[in-house]
């Protein structure tokens, strides 16, 4: 079992940044892939980015590639996802999901039904 815990949601301006945590609890945090997901009103959840149980090996949507940086601290059993030139249609909840990840294939990492373990969200509005 595995519980998430999102913080670091606010308000920001457009063009600005802000650095979202995942806080997990759990003996076997470090086993798990890690993936990033938000959800704009109206909107299905979409997928943002993932990292590996190990660390080693991360992916992004497109539409954040070059601006959002995923990493974990397995001591604190936390991840983090860096947002930087944020755009107002980046309004959304944000989401941390967890699957296992040790000993497997790093594939689908963008599917939201492949995830066992979501946290509450945490709100994140980036005003124009």
């Amino acid at each position: 079992q595995v519980q998430l815990v999102e913080s670091g949601g606010g308000l920001v301006q457009a063009g600005g940044s802000r650095r979202l945590s995942c806080a997990a609890s759990g003996r076997t945090f470090s086993s798990y892939n890690i993936g990033w997901f938000r959800q704009a009103p109206g909107k299905e959840r979409e997928f943002v980015g993932a990292i590996s149980w190990s660390g080693g090996a991360t992916s992004y949507a497109d539409s954040v590639k070059g601006r959002f940086t995923i990493s974990r601290d397995q001591a604190k059993n936390t991840v983090y996802l860096q947002m930087n030139s944020l755009e107002p249609e980046e309004t959304a909840v944000y989401y941390c999901a967890a699957r296992y990840g040790r000993g497997r294939n790093w594939e689908n990492e963008q599917t939201i039904t492949e995830y066992d373990y979501w946290g509450q969200g945490t709100q994140v509005t980036v005003s124009s």
